[in-house]
């Protein structure tokens, strides 16, 4: 197919040499699939943040830090500069987390290359060689969501002890993929964690508490409709202590129980929890209409 403008320039540099399809267009890229030499990768172009609430872009891009002055106070002015700066910092960060995360061996797509906004990485397949289907477009036996559900709490521990928390994930940016065992026999089904420009800092983003929870709730929810015993545990708050608690590490044993403290109620916090309940609920919604339609 004739290469979108935005790919023209990492054809020019030598980067890829054809566009072969477009994978999927959505609210914040558009993905391709391209060859490079012998190898098939895709290209993900970065759209304008035109679609993402003001709230939403505080939460996640809070304590993101611009190694350039100049930029910094522009992004804290709200100037035409300062906005694309922070564009720039919002889609730098993903790659930014695709590099720190593949070296804690966490689950993602290898990145290649991030060329004037266009991000260079990985093509997830299945079995066939075909790209990877997404969760949500999956049905499960009780057996393969529990087996699913515990390695997916793994990567989330791994994330989170590489100092990052995802902040948006769901059965929508989950992959499953197809991995070869290296002995020959037959290869297994494993997820594969993708879409991470809203990925924060676990230390140093006020958000990231919740962020965790709700990432950890998705999981649980997901999963709770093929292995509803799922739907009791509380991997969120216990992860969450023992990451505050400095003994969190990729192999500490897990209960997926909690016990609270009792304390005084936070009733700002409460609501705050509820209204990103809603607005959550309201968000999966509709990617389940725009993914059936």
């Amino acid at each position: 197919m004739k290469a979108p403008p935005r790919l023209q320039s990492l054809i020019e540099e030598g980067l890829i040499d054809t566009v072969v399809r477009q994978l999927m267009s959505g609210k914040e890229a558009m993905v391709y699939v391209v060859r490079c030499g012998d190898e098939t990768r895709c290209a993900k172009i970065y759209k304008e943040a035109t679609n993402r609430s003001f709230r939403q872009a505080v939460d996640y891009t809070e304590n993101r830090k611009v190694k350039n002055s100049r930029q910094a106070r522009a992004m804290a002015k709200g100037s035409k500069f300062g906005r694309q700066a922070q564009e720039a910092a919002w889609q730098s960060a993903e790659v930014d987390a695709l590099y720190r995360l593949a070296a804690a061996g966490v689950r993602v797509p290898q990145p290649y290359n991030f060329h004037e906004g266009v991000l260079l990485m990985e093509l997830v397949t299945d079995a066939h060689g075909d790209a990877a289907p997404r969760l949500n477009d999956v049905s499960f036996t009780r057996e393969a969501a529990l087996k699913h559900h515990a390695t997916l709490i793994r990567e989330v521990v791994r994330m989170l002890c590489a100092g990052v928390v995802h902040g948006d994930l769901s059965e929508f940016n989950i992959l499953l993929a197809y991995m070869a065992s290296e002995d020959g026999s037959d290869g297994q089904d494993v997820p594969v964690i993708i879409d991470l420009p809203q990925a924060v800092d676990a230390a140093g983003n006020n958000h990231a508490q919740r962020m965790l929870m709700r990432d950890v709730a998705n999981l649980r929810d997901f999963f709770g409709q093929f292995a509803p015993e799922l739907l009791k545990t509380q991997y969120g708050p216990e992860l969450w202590s023992l990451y505050q608690s400095g003994l969190l590490s990729n192999d500490t044993p897990l209960t997926g129980r909690y016990q609270r403290v009792e304390g005084d109620v936070d009733m700002q916090a409460v609501m705050r929890e509820i209204d990103d309940a809603r607005a959550e609920d309201a968000a999966r919604r509709l990617r389940m209409q725009t993914a059936a339609s």
